[in-house]
């Protein structure tokens, strides 16, 4: 293979070690990272139960909620809003009449965990929450 001054050639940039690294940076800097490949990767319907740990609540109920990108919204019922990090952070607040709440946790795949407070039918409670993905 004829090699000129200045030329470029694939197999002399992958023969000298300086310009294999540089390669190997630039091809981390153009491939998407695990992060921004889990943009989206919450989307969809969740059923989230809760339950009461404090307060004079009913526990067991549960709630759909929709989450499209980094928004979290209501799936039926109540007005919910939230938002849900590149992490799984998720922060969610929720009101039907004059009960309300707040809450967070994480999501992970197709679960997530997490606690809550609100008044609800007047009453303080607070507690726990799952969910599963639909």
């Amino acid at each position: 293979m004829a090699h000129f001054p200045g030329s470029f050639s694939f197999f002399s940039v992958i023969t000298r070690p300086r310009h294999l690294a540089l390669l190997a940076v630039l091809a981390m800097a153009i491939a998407p990272t695990t992060a921004d490949a889990r943009i989206g990767g919450y989307d969809g319907i969740w059923n989230v139960t809760f339950a009461t740990t404090r307060g004079n609540c009913s526990s067991g109920y549960s709630v759909p909620f929709t989450v499209t990108g980094s928004r979290v919204s209501s799936a039926g019922g109540g007005r919910v809003s939230g938002t849900v990090k590149r992490s799984g952070a998720v922060a969610v607040q929720v009101s039907v009449g004059a009960s309300h709440a707040n809450g967070g946790g994480r999501l992970a795949g197709a679960v997530g965990a997490g606690s809550w407070k609100g008044i609800i039918s007047g009453d303080q409670c607070s507690g726990t929450w799952q969910a599963t993905r639909t």
